[in-house]
């Protein structure tokens, strides 16, 4: 199988903070991969490593063979987008103008955008369901909104591989389908590699082909959803229990939870 990218014994964090210790695997080309953990494991930590925003304290991560801390930004740019958890955007640009930074990887030194840029960021605020917003100031939007321009943006990039870091956090339910349902859609049928960070335990099972779960800045496991999400490994790392079914159309693992509402009590009374 062709990985396209490769991390190698990988230490990183903050100053002197080493969050993440050790880690190694490879992302295949063309798969949709699913980063899961608890709160303060390093999900977050392991793509900002990933896509450069961070440097490695040790080891290595290696896009297509080659370390990307020695790739030129301009090139990584055109082939790797990043879609942070939080976004905050210091001046009231509107959606369009937004969405259309997503092509500046691709153009030459003062060049103006073509037709051909201005067709790709409309596409893609099409595929986020965001045209009607393409006007509004950026200040002008819900937190929901704002991910979808951003991710709009990313796409615009049209990059080889995409990382989000929590996409489906500030939208509703049917929004949160459609932004998987969309990703989904676009790593299937253009190849796009799709890495995700997710809370969700159902939505990375329901989605994602392949799931890593992090566990204090370490691989717990790495494997398919129904290898991973089982009842063992979910309380061991989140330290609660649950119950994992089988979703009986999806056929994947369904998490459900169960309160311990009554031992509070009595811990309490």
């Amino acid at each position: 199988m062709d990985a396209l990218l490769k991390v190698e014994k990988l230490f990183g964090g903050y100053g002197r903070e080493t969050v993440l210790k050790d880690i190694s695997f490879e992302i295949i080309r063309g798969e949709f991969l699913g980063i899961i953990g608890p709160n303060g494991s390093g999900k977050s930590t392991l793509l900002r490593l990933m896509s450069r925003v961070l440097y490695p304290q040790k080891g290595m991560v290696l896009f297509e063979g080659k370390d990307i801390t020695k790739i030129g930004l301009k090139k990584l740019c055109q082939k790797i987008a990043f879609v942070p958890q939080d976004t905050l955007i210091s001046f009231s640009f509107t959606v369009w103008e937004i969405v259309l930074m997503g092509r500046i990887p691709h153009l030459k030194r003062f060049q103006f955008e073509t037709k051909k840029d201005f067709l790709i960021a409309q596409n893609s605020l099409r595929l986020t369901d965001t045209v009607g917003l393409r006007e509004k100031s950026i200040d002008q939007l819900s937190a929901g909104e704002r991910q979808r321009v951003v991710i709009s943006k990313a796409l615009a990039q049209e990059p080889n591989l995409l990382f989000l870091d929590e996409p489906t956090s500030h939208l509703d339910i049917g929004h949160q389908i459609r932004i998987l349902d969309l990703l989904k859609g676009i790593n299937r049928e253009k190849g796009l590699t799709v890495v995700v960070v997710l809370h969700d335990l159902n939505l990375a099972s329901e989605y994602c082909e392949r799931l890593i779960l992090l566990n204090n800045g370490r691989i717990f496991r790495d494997g398919k959803p129904d290898e991973v999400l089982t009842y063992r490994n979910i309380e061991e790392v989140y330290k609660t229990t649950v119950l994992v079914n089988t979703n009986p159309k999806s056929l994947k693992p369904h998490v459900m939870l169960i309160s311990n509402i009554e031992q509070c009590v009595q811990n309490y009374s």
